[in-house]
């Protein structure tokens, strides 16, 4: 059995829905939240969750950093 996957790099860039497609099928156990970049989200760990943070001022709403399990 593989170790399920806790990043995704290669979805930088890419518009938020894209991302978060991508994200499901390769964890459909996590909680994703999309999240304007520069937005105030409460601390800590959960190894249920994904946060995409994207671009809200650009119209495709970019990922603007690697979504991480956490």
């Amino acid at each position: 059995m593989s170790t399920p996957k806790t990043s995704w790099p290669e979805v930088v860039g890419w518009p938020a829905t894209a991302a978060v497609t991508q994200i499901n099928a390769d964890r459909p156990d996590v909680a994703i939240e999309v999240i304007p970049a520069g937005a105030s989200v409460s601390p800590g760990y959960n190894a249920k969750r994904v946060r995409v943070f994207f671009n809200a001022g650009n119209s495709l709403g970019p990922v603007v950093s690697t979504p991480e399990v956490g």
